[in-house]
């Protein structure tokens, strides 16, 4: 009998086998710098990575636990849209993209909308989700940001919204786009209420979003390096053949061409909109 063969090589074998018992999701991968980041201390410092600043994105839920006064908010219930107007089928039914979007969200679609305490104001914000069909508009995002402002302005309340899109859903066709139109007719009406109106542009606001209430906010703030543009970099590079300039349609190049109106860290950005909304709340009393 040969020990090494009989004892110590099943004896490794049996050890090299046994499954690790610490879970696969212990850490995350700053996609900025690629460092490896402890998931509980990157969540409490709001998704962004201590190393380099590095925003990643974050969900309506994580939002509004950061904004509200001690994280207590009510969620503004939102008109349901039909599923599937136009009956679309590309390499999967709508239906089927839904259903899976909807199993990996608590929310119906790519908005949500929230009412509560920010500071010593009644506030409604909305919030795109990026990671419901890349944040895509369709019907009912347009009935979300409808339904903010007309909640803002039963209210007389501040809204605040915080884009994050690809751009217009391509399952719903004119009807995506059409939430242009309507979205811009409720942030005219919040307006003539005589209410404030600040957008926060996240990573990425691309495509009819940018095009329309993205960039109609009474203040203009971005997070810091969010792509935020109509046609992506890549597109116009290859349609006009040239080289674009460093950081073309990232928010350090927006703010420095007057695009936008400050660039806030999201560390900091509850402080900031406290600040905004109290002077803006007082000089429209």
């Amino acid at each position: 009998m040969n020990w090494l063969t009989n004892f110590v090589r099943p004896k490794i074998q049996s050890i090299i086998g046994q499954k690790s018992e610490t879970p696969d999701n212990l850490w995350h991968k700053c996609k900025g710098c690629g460092q490896l980041l402890y998931v509980n201390d990157f969540e409490n410092n709001q998704n962004i990575c201590p190393n380099c600043d590095h925003h990643d994105r974050i969900g309506p839920t994580e939002r509004f636990k950061h904004l509200f006064n001690k994280g207590e908010y009510s969620l503004i219930e939102l008109p349901k849209a039909n599923d599937d107007p136009l009956k679309f089928k590309d390499q999967k039914k709508y239906t089927e993209r839904l259903k899976t979007a909807r199993g990996k969200s608590e929310y119906e679609d790519a908005i949500a909308v929230a009412y509560g305490k920010l500071g010593s104001i009644n506030t409604v914000i909305a919030v795109q989700n990026f990671l419901f069909m890349g944040g895509s508009m369709g019907v009912g995002v347009g009935n979300g940001i409808i339904s903010a402002a007309q909640h803002a302005i039963e209210k007389k309340s501040p809204l605040i919204l915080f884009t994050a899109a690809g751009g217009a859903r391509m399952q719903e066709g004119i009807l995506s786009l059409m939430q242009m139109p309507r979205c811009t007719v409720a942030v005219k009406r919040l307006k003539e209420a005589g209410l404030p109106y600040i957008v926060v542009l996240t990573d990425p606001t691309t495509g009819g979003v940018t095009a329309s209430y993205a960039m109609l906010g009474d203040i203009q703030i971005a997070e810091p390096n969010a792509l935020i543009c109509f046609a992506g970099p890549r597109v116009i590079k290859d349609t006009i053949r040239e080289e674009l300039p460093e950081g073309f349609q990232r928010s350090e190049y927006l703010l420095e061409h007057g695009m936008i109106d400050m660039i806030v860290n999201r560390a900091h950005m509850r402080d900031k909109l406290k600040q905004l909304l109290g002077l803006l709340m007082n000089q429209a009393a």
